[in-house]
């Protein structure tokens, strides 16, 4: 008997190890271990509660005994100390005021985490299946990638396509331009191309053997001819078989990082560990000659359709004429919306091929081709680097469908990190990707939440609401989700408050999502995330301000949150300037300051050792910051830039690739002027007697020192800085202008016809530029 309870579970260390071959060699620092947190949040306690609400009024009063003992006495006590010391006093307040503020922030949205882990409760999986038995609404799963690795893409739709749900398509919207004439890039592209039908194709032969397995089971509950002992014997073998093929593919996968195992141990095993706890159940109910009823026997066969019954394709916008080609994510998405619910027929064009609206039962022409894109109750926008854990979709979608949240727009898990990180800068930044994550769900329960746009579960029927409807070269242009910033997802997040729709943040850990390994890769992805959020700032008083004229209730906190969240970057990046580059006063500094932060970097040690990081990492956070500082002013004077000139910041993807991606030199060479910075002020406040700014630009220079040695690396640095001037002195030719007199006049058989008939007249004066008498005969021929 206790043999039949066993879960038995193949060993991926050792898959692993025997299939890696070549290890990539781990940094010193790295992390060591490769196991995820628990999907569920643990239940804080009592004590870490109070302890919470403790630092957040240790912070306001720190900060209000400060004005009071320090900015108000010294500027009480010298009335004549002249404008400098005035203009500092008051500069200084506003830095330490923007910064504390910020800290009160993360430990406001902190408490309102803890609220929410202490309060959740997980659905029982029995009326996940009870409820989903007879669903009919489909949910239709859309992977952005451009340019991606087609491993990266593979992992990405597999567990896309694992999902436990009833009506599953999964898209992948592949943004790479259509016809590459670099070989390389050719073949990684047909690869790419190919993954959709590869996955089918594989989960295919599951997929039928389960859906005949669950007709036979209805066909004979049916006719009455079943029978309890022989049914539980039948449903045990399909679930043998189904955690049989999941480990069966699991031990056939390559590994070779950490992300590679985490999508072995998580997502395929993960799924098979399910299914064997299931067996479980069914086991010990036929040891015991009892049977679950007949309906939760066909749930359960209901569930192994769900797994692997499931529709695949893939997508490319660029192949249209009609379909925007803005090169960003949001209007990937937008191109592939705008197509559901309707069908399309293509045709051909001068321009390229175009797709035309047709009505559902209409006939192809000869060489036609028409186009159907199903609709679909609830989307899901998945970044072609994350994975999703088995049961994301069912239990997203079933919070969407319970009572009270019928008006909930979109809802997410926000992303964690993928443990066993090789380098210290992936460790270090997925420490703070996993701080982000608690403070995402503590904006929740103050009503402040933000799209963030890795992965989230849409209803269709919100993007409706907001879209904005132009027209373009003839052609209609639907944009749901605004591309005005590279920061889309936030920015969606203010025009669906603005329609009367929330944001809800699910408390699980159920979704992981790539972090960049080096420097450079990193460089890409925070200045892009630090381009956008003050330009979207006038679009929230807008909602205010709306909100009021309907008498909505709006609580100062949301506020406060929102604000913080688009805004802090900007402040505290220049406020962190003017701490490292002004010789403040010492009579300014107290160490009431260092009270009014202690709250703040205490609670941030207390979350990372939480998330399975070290205390001391905040330091390490700290100096992470102080490199990442030039990289955050660059995104937020692209902001600036864009609000003066009106044009669009280009969005440029995070690289993914196995090797070193270099960094700009400016964004090297700016620690190291930190440093030497730091050192120089140093010197000079110490033969000066000013011992707080000694110890903080000390404290600067150590951290940023092991900073630039850990996370950029002293070797790096040179090549990247090399690379830079080489750039830097290496100009592009200039492609020749053809003069217009050297122009060759086509004749009657070399002229474009398709164009003249689809452009008129501006395409046929480009196309035929001789004489007018020439144009007249070519006309008459």
């Amino acid at each position: 008997m206790s043999d039949q309870l066993v879960i038995p579970r193949p060993d991926v260390e050792s898959v692993a190890t025997e299939q890696k071959g070549a290890v990539r060699r781990r940094q010193w620092g790295a992390e060591k271990r490769s196991e995820p947190l628990s999907i569920v949040h643990p239940r804080p306690s009592r004590r870490k509660i109070i302890l919470g609400r403790l630092g957040i009024l240790v912070t306001l009063l720190a900060w209000v005994t400060y004005v009071i003992s320090t900015i108000l006495r010294e500027l009480a006590n010298n009335p004549n100390a002249g404008f400098r010391f005035q203009f500092e006093t008051v500069s200084y307040l506003v830095v330490v005021t923007f910064l504390t503020f910020s800290a009160l922030m993360y430990l406001i949205a902190r408490q309102g985490a803890l609220y929410r882990f202490r309060d959740h409760l997980r659905v029982p999986r029995g009326e996940l299946d009870r409820h989903f038995a007879g669903y009919s609404d489909g949910i239709t799963v859309l992977v952005p990638s451009y340019a991606e690795e087609p491993q990266v893409v593979r992992a990405t739709l597999w567990s896309a396509a694992l999902q436990e749900f009833p009506d599953l398509k999964v898209v992948l919207l592949l943004d790479d331009p259509p016809h590459p004439k670099d070989p390389a890039d050719l073949a990684k592209l047909e690869k790419t191309r190919s993954l959709a039908a590869e996955i089918s194709a594989s989960m295919s032969v599951p997929a039928a053997r389960f859906q005949a397995a669950l007709a036979g089971f209805r066909l004979r509950t049916g006719s009455g001819r079943s029978n309890e002992p022989a049914e539980l014997a039948l449903l045990i073998a399909e679930y043998e078989a189904a955690a049989d093929w999941l480990e069966s593919m699991a031990e056939a996968e390559q590994v070779e990082d950490h992300v590679d195992e985490f999508f072995v141990d998580l997502v395929l095993m993960g799924l098979a560990r399910e299914l064997r706890l299931v067996l479980v159940g069914l086991n010990a109910a036929s040891v015991q000659k009892a049977s679950p009823s007949a309906a939760r026997l066909e749930e359960l066969y209901l569930r192994l359709t769900w797994i692997f019954d499931v529709s695949l394709e893939t997508f490319e916008r660029k192949k249209y004429a009609s379909l925007s080609h803005e090169a960003n994510k949001a209007m990937n998405l937008n191109a592939y919306i705008s197509l559901m619910g309707h069908s399309w027929r293509e045709e051909v064009t001068a321009d390229g091929t175009v797709l035309r609206k047709v009505d559902g039962d209409a006939e192809p022409g000869h060489g036609e081709r028409i186009l159907t894109f199903p609709d679909t109750t609830y989307l899901l926008t998945l970044d072609a680097d994350s994975l999703l854990l088995r049961d994301y979709c069912l239990r997203l979608v079933y919070f969407l469908e319970s009572p009270g949240n019928e008006r909930v727009a979109v809802t997410q898990t926000p992303y964690s990190s993928f443990r066993g990180a090789p380098t210290r800068i992936e460790r270090v930044a997925g420490a703070t990707t996993d701080l982000q994550h608690i403070l995402h769900q503590g904006m929740t329960y103050y009503g402040a939440t933000f799209w963030v746009g890795a992965n989230a579960i849409i209803r269709k029927c919100a993007l409706e609401d907001i879209v904005e409807v132009e027209s373009s070269g003839g052609f209609e242009i639907r944009t749901y989700i605004q591309d005005r910033t590279v920061i889309e997802d936030t920015e969606s997040s203010i025009d669906l408050g603005q329609h009367g729709w929330i944001l809800v943040n699910y408390p699980e850990r159920l979704s992981y999502s790539a972090t960049p390994p080096d420097f450079g890769s990193l460089v890409v992805q925070r200045r892009r995330w630090a381009n956008g959020g003050l330009l979207i700032l006038p679009k929230l008083w807008v909602q205010l301000r709306q909100h009021r004229s309907e008498r909505r209730k709006i609580l100062a906190r949301e506020v406060l949150l929102r604000v913080n969240y688009m805004a802090s970057i900007a402040w505290a990046s220049f406020g962190l300037v003017f701490l490292l580059a002004y010789p403040y006063d010492s009579r300014l500094l107290s160490p009431i300051v260092f009270l009014a932060a202690l709250p703040y970097f205490l609670a941030m040690g207390s979350d990372l050792r939480d998330c399975g990081h070290r205390f001391s990492d905040i330091f390490r956070i700290y100096g992470f910051n102080l490199v990442l500082l030039p990289v955050n002013l660059a995104g937020v004077l692209k902001s600036l830039q864009q609000a003066l000139t009106g044009d669009k910041i280009p969005f440029v993807r995070t690289p993914k690739v196995k090797d070193r991606t270099a960094a700009p030199a400016i964004y090297v060479l700016t620690p190291y002027a930190i440093v030497a910075f730091s050192l120089l002020t140093v010197w000079r406040d110490a033969k000066l007697g000013n011992w707080g700014n000694v110890a903080f630009a000390s404290l600067n220079a150590i951290l940023a020192a092991g900073a630039i040695r850990a996370y950029i690396g002293v070797f790096n640095s040179v090549v990247d800085v090399f690379l830079g001037m080489v750039n830097w002195l290496y100009v592009s030719p200039r492609p020749k202008k053809v003069k217009e007199s050297l122009v060759v006049e086509k004749t009657a058989e070399e002229v474009d016809w398709e164009t003249i008939l689809y452009h008129g007249d501006r395409r046929l004066n480009r196309d035929l530029r001789g004489s007018a008498d020439r144009r007249r005969r070519i006309a008459v021929r």
